[in-house]
């Protein structure tokens, strides 16, 4: 297949599924709908995962006619344990998306069976190492809410609908590359519905073109990593983004995250299962990851990236505990409580291995404001730990049209400098957001990796600079604006002003002889 048909087959799989999308939700809002599309996809993989293992297991024996799918659940019962021990669930055959779908037109009592499924799905994980991984995956996925319907009888309709249309999708088999697609249909989805949702859907997801640059400063000149974090992970976008950037197998110990909001953390673990992430190699936690990290007794990591809610609210010094805390102690201060970007930015910096690359999504004001801020700025400037600040084009996130920056840390430079891109003018409109590109991405890892001055573009400026600006971090107040205003010559320009007074002056005396030469005939 050339990669043209590839793309063109891949944006009708898009519209398709952005139709029924639509269509099946009726009067939900689609930023609530999204749970049930999205559950039920990833409902419709881990079965088709489980059934193509116990296939293949059985093909490679010369059993080409055995089928998993049409197993009595007595025969499969005996494999449960070992089951869960490799792939860290089990669905009974019965229970596979399949079957559940061919009997759901006629099933009165559609709804239960599906929520039995589900809980079946959770259950199976039970004192397993994987049973955090699976916990509440369905919690979002409900299948008795009166949004469906007001009535048992509609909202069984609404889910025979919903299981036929993404029993439809044309996601190929195992054998073809199913994973990519299943991993695309989830990530076209959740942007789709982020666009559309406004502030309420956008502050859980970050654009793709955007991970994929985050993800590429902090692997620069690295071929793999010990493991990936995000401390505010959403629905996982970001932590992905290095298995297509290094290649999942190129992040050895895995990709870890945490997210406050109940949501997004569950989709955030449906995201690893449907991009053949294997539990033992992902860790998403559930909690305020300032109040309660869950990762603080794990080894440094080597690459961190994120995009924390901006100017949220803490706790901040109403906390006496807080000015303890190894994580924000070194600045002496900490971050406003009326925002918590900074406190963010001290989370990731204690979290990061000596020689690894944060690269974090953040707001502009905290890279002028004074007071607290500005101490927290000091301090990561004398310990030199910023490495670059590049200035965002503006109306690239959904929910938001500011233009953001990007505060790259290291814990190893080489240099005493702070590396600033301007890179704001670097992006092209389509439809009603900015987006970066692919040749403006490369444009901005380029200029990122050689660090030299460019005009307009990149300067580089010392710490002792940057002390005597107040640690200011601002990318405009080092890169100069090229100036795209005409130059305009005074002299030439009052000489031509001279001559068109010149030639008025003429044009009004021959007007006015040729009026008098007609009155003089009257």
């Amino acid at each position: 297949m050339t990669p043209t048909t590839k793309e063109a087959q891949r944006a009708e799989l898009h519209k398709t599924i952005w139709r029924i999308a639509n269509d099946l939700r009726g009067s939900v809002d689609g930023w609530d709908f999204k749970s049930y599309v999205l559950g039920m996809l990833f409902y419709r993989y881990i079965s088709e995962n489980l059934a193509a293992h116990f296939d293949r297991a059985q093909y490679a024996t010369g059993d080409a006619t055995f089928s998993y799918a049409r197993l009595p659940d007595a025969e499969a019962e005996p494999a449960r344990e070992v089951t869960v021990e490799e792939k860290g669930f089990f669905i009974l055959p019965s229970e596979l998306f399949v079957n559940v779908r061919a009997h759901a037109r006629h099933d009165e009592n559609l709804n239960e069976r599906l929520d039995a499924v589900f809980k079946h799905i959770e259950g199976s994980a039970a004192g397993a190492a994987s049973e955090k991984d699976f916990k509440g995956l369905f919690a979002d996925l409900d299948v008795n809410s009166p949004k469906l319907g007001p009535t048992v009888q509609r909202i069984n309709e609404k889910l025979v609908k919903l299981l036929e249309a993404i029993g439809d999708l044309p996601l190929g088999s195992f054998e073809d590359n199913t994973i990519d697609a299943f991993g695309d249909a989830y990530e076209y989805l959740m942007q789709m519905y982020a666009s559309s949702a406004g502030k309420s859907g956008g502050e859980y997801y970050t654009p793709q073109e955007v991970s994929e640059l985050l993800a590429r400063i902090t692997v620069a000149g690295k071929s793999e990593v010990n493991k990936v974090y995000d401390p505010a992970c959403g629905s996982g976008g970001l932590l992905l983004q290095f298995a297509k950037v290094l290649g999942k197998e190129k992040v050895r110990q895995g990709f870890y995250g945490q997210e406050i909001n109940l949501t997004p953390y569950n989709l955030a673990r449906i995201n690893m299962f449907l991009h053949d992430i294997p539990y033992e190699k992902f860790d998403i936690a559930h909690g305020d990851t300032l109040l309660d990290p869950r990762h603080d007794d794990f080894e440094p990591f080597e690459a961190i990236v994120s995009n924390p809610p901006y100017s949220i609210k803490w706790p901040g010094d109403s906390d006496p505990v807080l000015i303890s805390d190894p994580r924000f102690a070194p600045a002496g201060v900490l971050a406003p409580k009326s925002a918590a970007d900074l406190a963010f930015t001290m989370h990731i910096l204690s979290y990061l291995a000596v020689d690894g690359t944060a690269a974090i999504v953040e707001f502009p004001g905290v890279l002028y404001r004074g007071g607290a801020e500005q101490k927290i700025r000091k301090y990561l400037i004398d310990n030199n730990y910023i490495d670059t600040v590049i200035q965002l084009p503006p109306d690239l996130f959904f929910g938001t049209g500011i233009a953001t920056c990007i505060i790259v840390l290291k814990r190893s430079k080489k240099t005493n400098d702070v590396c600033f891109i301007d890179a704001s003018k670097l992006f092209t409109r389509v439809g009603n957001k900015n987006k970066l590109l692919a040749a403006h991405r490369d444009r901005i890892m380029e200029v990122f990796t050689e660090r030299a001055d460019a005009d307009y573009l990149v300067k580089l400026v010392s710490s002792a600079d940057l002390a005597e600006n107040d640690y200011r971090l601002s990318v405009d107040a080092y890169v100069d604006k090229e100036d795209t205003t005409e130059a305009i010559d005074i002299t030439e320009l009052n000489a031509r002003i001279a001559g068109i007074v010149t030639r008025q002056v003429e044009l009004r005396t021959q007007i006015d002889a040729i009026v008098a030469e007609l009155e003089a005939d009257e």
